[in-house]
């Protein structure tokens, strides 16, 4: 089953989330979490570690596994090898103001009011509002 991870980054006051452009498919031109895919025997968190610091250089930070999704996908080929695809979210908060830059999409902070669950937007198609939701259910924005 092929792996993904994406990434909630809040800035160091946990008003602002870093989030990519998206430049390809899937979800080109939407705003998403930063992430990439799971090694094959690779351990989830220490994926997500990397790809953290392969698209923002950010590498001082503690991460917390909050959540999975499994998609099961009819034309997964197109991104993905099988037709399954597990998706591991975490989330982290940055103890002081990081410069952050990447080559793979363009990097930008936006405020925690935005409305994540407007898919003209925000890729994942509502997933990003979700684990928005269950950051502050379980009090990890504090």
């Amino acid at each position: 089953m092929q792996g993904l991870n994406i990434i909630w980054v809040f800035n160091p006051t946990s008003d602002k989330v870093l989030f990519c452009k998206r430049r390809k498919e899937p979800y080109k031109g939407l705003y998403n979490l930063v992430g990439g895919k799971i090694k094959q025997d690779e351990d989830g968190l220490d994926a997500a570690y990397r790809e953290l610091h392969e698209e923002t250089s950010i590498s001082d930070i503690e991460l917390v596994h909050l959540m999975d999704f499994t998609y099961f996908i009819a034309d997964a080929n197109k991104y993905f090898s099988g037709n399954v695809c597990r998706v591991e979210a975490c989330v982290g908060k940055l103890q002081q103001e990081t410069d952050v830059h990447g080559d793979e999409n363009e990097l930008l902070w936006l405020d925690v009011s935005e409305n994540f669950f407007d898919m003209s937007r925000f890729a994942g198609k509502g997933n990003i509002g979700h684990i928005y939701e269950m950051i502050k259910q379980n009090h990890l924005d504090d």
